[in-house]
C-alpha cells in the first residue's frame, strides 16, 4: 500500500479540513493555476477543483492534496508548501523538473509531465535541424531585403549523421520523427542498453566522445541533472566534425555557451537552440549576433497540443489519488 493512502484505500487526507460531502467523505482537493483549468476538470467525481497559482495566501491552501504548479512561471515552492499541510502530490507541467527538486520534502511527491510535450519538442527539434541545414534564416533575411541571392548548394539533412543525446520519452519522438527523412541515427543515454524498434543499439555515455566525431547533427534531449550540466563543452564540441549543427532542445545549462558562442564565432560549428543559458537571454548577449546560431525562445512545449494533454494528465492524477492508487511521472519522492 502506498505511503500517501490511508487504511480504507483512500488518500491519507488527515491533515485537510475540506467539508465533507453529503456521504461524509471528504473530496481529494485539486489546485490548478489556469481558471479554465476548473472549467474542464469540474465533472471530476470526488474532486473539488479550486483555482490557485500557488503565490500568496488562498482560503483553501491548507486543503490542497494534489497541485498544479504553473508553467514556466517559477513559484517558491517553500513558501507554497507551507501553506499546504494536506499536500501529497505536485504535479509540474514541465518535463524538467531541476528547478523544484531541491525543494520537496518528505512525505511529498513530486510528478512531471512526461508524455505532455513529447510531440511539440520532437516536431521543435526537427523544425530547427531542417532550417539551419536548409539555410531558412539566411533565406528570410534575403526575402525582407528583397534580395534573390546566386544558387548556391548547402547541406542536407538526408545522408546525414545524427546524434540524439538522451534517449527518454523525447529522444524516441525525436528519432521516430527524424528515420523518415533518411538520416543514419545513433542515440546515447547514461548507460548502454539493447535498442527498440527504433533503433538497434542505445549507447551509454562513455560512447559520447567517438560518436560525437562522427556526427553532422547533435540533437540535445537529456534531462538537468549534476551529470549532465556542462557536458557539451569545449573538448566535446572540438570533437564534432568541421560544419557540424548542435540542436539543443533540452535546458540551457547542458551546453557551455561560451565553448559554443566560441566554436560557431569561428565559422567552424553551427547552433540551433530553444534553451540558452542564461535564459532568458539578455539583449546584449553574443549568442543574438553570433554567426551561424539560430535561437528561439523556450518554446519547445508551447503549442496548441500541451493544453489537452496537460488536462489529461492533471485528471489521470486526481483520479488515481481519489481513488487510493500511486501517481504517475513521480519524480522526487519515490
Amino acid at each position: 500500500m502506498s505511503a500517501d493512502t490511508a487504511s480504507d484505500g483512500q488518500p491519507d487526507r488527515a491533515g485537510g479540513g475540506a467539508p465533507a460531502g453529503p456521504d461524509g467523505i471528504r473530496p481529494l482537493v485539486l489546485s490548478v493555476p489556469d481558471p479554465s483549468y476548473v472549467d474542464d476538470l469540474t465533472d471530476l467525481d470526488g474532486v473539488e477543483v479550486v483555482e490557485w497559482d500557488l503565490v500568496g495566501d488562498h482560503p483553501r491552501a491548507a486543503d490542497v492534496h494534489l497541485a498544479v504548479v504553473p508553467y514556466m512561471n517559477r513559484v517558491s515552492l517553500p513558501d507554497a508548501l507551507a501553506r499546504m499541510p494536506s499536500v501529497r502530490v505536485l504535479q509540474l507541467q514541465s518535463a524538467g523538473y531541476e528547478h523544484y527538486a531541491d525543494d520537496v520534502p518528505e512525505g511529498v511527491l513530486l510528478a512531471n509531465a512526461a508524455g505532455v510535450h513529447d510531440a511539440s519538442t520532437a516536431e521543435l527539434a526537427l523544425a530547427l535541424t531542417l532550417a539551419s541545414q536548409r539555410a531558412l534564416p539566411q533565406h528570410v533575411r534575403d526575402q525582407d531585403r528583397g534580395h534573390w541571392p546566386e544558387l548556391t548548394t548547402g547541406p542536407s539533412l538526408a545522408d546525414r549523421r545524427v546524434l540524439v543525446l538522451g534517449y527518454g520519452q523525447i529522444g524516441r519522438a525525436i528519432v521516430r520523427r527524424l528515420l523518415p527523412f533518411e538520416v543514419e541515427v545513433a542515440v546515447v543515454a547514461s548507460r548502454a542498453r539493447d535498442g527498440d524498434e527504433l533503433v538497434e543499439t542505445v549507447h551509454g555515455i562513455d560512447e559520447l566522445p567517438g560518436l560525437a566525431a562522427q556526427a553532422d547533427v547533435v540533437i540535445v534531449i537529456v534531462p538537468l541533472t549534476n551529470a549532465t550540466r556542462g557536458l557539451v563543452d569545449a573538448g566535446l564540441l572540438a570533437r564534432l566534425p568541421d560544419d557540424a549543427l548542435v540542436v539543443n532542445v533540452a535546458r540551457g545549462g547542458v551546453v557551455v555557451t561560451d565553448d559554443l558562442v566560441a566554436e560557431c564565432a569561428s565559422g567552424r560549428l553551427r547552433a540551433a537552440l530553444d534553451v540558452t543559458d542564461p535564459e532568458p537571454l539578455p539583449a546584449d548577449h553574443p549568442l543574438w549576433s553570433t554567426p551561424g546560431v539560430l535561437l528561439t525562445p523556450h518554446v519547445g512545449g508551447a503549442t496548441t497540443a500541451m493544453r489537452p494533454r496537460a488536462l489529461e494528465l492533471v485528471r489521470r492524477q486526481a483520479t488515481a489519488l481519489r481513488d487510493g492508487r500511486p501517481p504517475i511521472n513521480v519524480v522526487v519522492g519515490r
